[in-house]
C-alpha cells in the first residue's frame, strides 16, 4: 500500500527562527523574505530590487540631491524540531488489541504526524530517548529519512528510568549552540512519573525554544477509573514484578476516579500557567491524533495572533 498522505502541522514560533534556510518562518538573519527588518543607505553591489524607491524618493527631495534607500528584511528559516520520547515503563502499558490505550501506537503516530510536518518546510530534526542502561540516545537533527532512523533505534520500551524526561530536558542544554532560538521541543511522556520541575521548562523559555508537552494517557485507567464496585482487580506494577489482587468498593472506586481527573486538570492547568500550550493524546488512531495536532496548532495562531 503506499504511505498514508498526512495534512502538514504549521509549526507557530512565538519567537523568530535561528535556524535552517528556505524554510517558512520570520528569522533574526537578514535575507530573502517579507518580514521588514529596517532600512539604510545604498552601497555599490546591492541588487536593484532591495531599494524602497518611494523612501528614495523623499530622501532626495529632502537633500536636493539623488539617495537611494535600501529596504533589508528578514530571512525566512525553518525551525529545528526536536522530539523528547519517554520510554518509562508507564509508557508500554496495555498490550495489543486491548480496549485501552496502547501508548507506543500513540506515540509513533505522534511522531510520525511531527517528523512528517517538520520535513515539509525543510526543518531538521532530532530525537532523544533513554535506554535501559540510563544513557542518552541521541540523534542529532537531520533532514529526510528522520522517521526512518528514529525508527531504526529499536524500541527499547518501558525501560528508561523514572526520571528520564528530567534528565532529557538536562541533556538538551549541551546543544544550546545548535539548537538556536525558535527550535521546538516536543516531549512526549504520560508525564506520570516524577514530575518535572517547573524550573525546567523556564530553562527551555530562557533558550527561547518552544517547548511543547505532548501529554499520552489512556482515557479510562489515568485520566479516570471506571466505575468497579466489589470487583477484584489482578494489579501488577508497570514493568512487570509480583500480581496483586485488589478489592475495590464503590466509593474507592469513585475516589480514584476524582483523583486521577484532577490530576489530569491540574497537569494540563500547571502547563498552561507556565506559558505552555500542550497536547492531549488519549488515542492511538492516526487521524484523530493528527487533529490534535492542527487544533493545537490553530490555538497558537490564534493566541499569538492576539499579543
Amino acid at each position: 500500500m503506499p504511505p498514508r498522505s498526512r495534512r502538514v502541522v504549521p509549526l507557530v514560533p512565538r519567537y523568530r527562527v535561528a535556524g535552517l534556510p528556505l524554510g517558512g518562518r520570520p528569522s533574526l538573519r537578514r535575507g530573502h523574505g517579507s518580514d521588514v527588518a529596517g532600512s539604510r543607505a545604498y552601497v555599490r553591489g546591492d541588487p536593484v530590487s532591495t531599494i524602497d524607491w518611494r523612501a528614495s524618493a523623499r530622501l532626495s527631495t529632502a537633500r536636493d540631491r539623488d539617495e537611494f534607500v535600501v529596504r533589508e528584511r528578514y530571512a525566512e528559516e525553518a525551525p529545528r524540531v526536536v522530539l523528547v520520547r519517554d520510554r518509562r515503563p508507564s509508557m508500554s502499558l496495555y498490550p495489543p488489541q486491548s480496549p485501552w490505550l496502547e501508548k507506543p501506537v500513540a506515540v509513533g503516530a505522534a511522531i510520525a504526524v511531527l517528523a512528517a510536518s517538520a520535513e515539509a518546510v525543510n526543518s531538521s530534526i532530532a530525537h532523544l530517548d533513554h535506554g535501559d542502561d540510563g544513557e542518552p540516545r541521541w540523534l542529532a537533527p537531520a533532514g529526510r529519512g528522520a522517521l526512518e532512523r528514529i525508527d531504526a533505534l529499536g524500541s527499547a520500551q518501558g525501560s528508561a528510568p523514572e526520571d528520564g524526561v528530567l534528565r532529557s530536558l538536562a541533556f538538551l542544554g549541551r546543544f544550546r549552540s545548535e539548537l538556536a532560538s525558535g527550535t521546538f521541543v516536543f516531549v512526549i511522556s504520560d508525564f506520570l512519573g516524577e514530575p518535572v520541575p517547573d524550573s525546567a521548562w523556564l530553562t527551555l523559555a530562557a533558550r527561547r525554544w518552544e517547548a511543547v508537552p505532548v501529554v499520552v494517557q489512556d482515557p479510562v485507567w489515568e485520566q479516570s477509573f471506571p466505575p468497579i464496585a466489589s470487583v477484584v482487580l489482578p494489579l501488577a506494577a508497570p514493568g512487570g514484578g509480583e500480581e496483586l489482587d485488589v478489592w475495590l468498593t464503590r466509593r474507592q472506586a469513585a475516589r480514584r476516579t476524582e483523583l486521577n481527573r484532577r490530576r489530569r486538570d491540574e497537569l494540563l492547568a500547571g502547563f498552561w500557567h507556565l506559558g505552555l500550550e500542550p497536547v492531549l493524546l488519549d488515542t492511538s488512531d492516526e487521524d484523530e491524533v493528527e487533529r490534535r495536532f492542527l487544533d493545537w496548532a490553530e490555538r497558537r495562531r490564534t493566541l499569538w495572533r492576539r499579543r
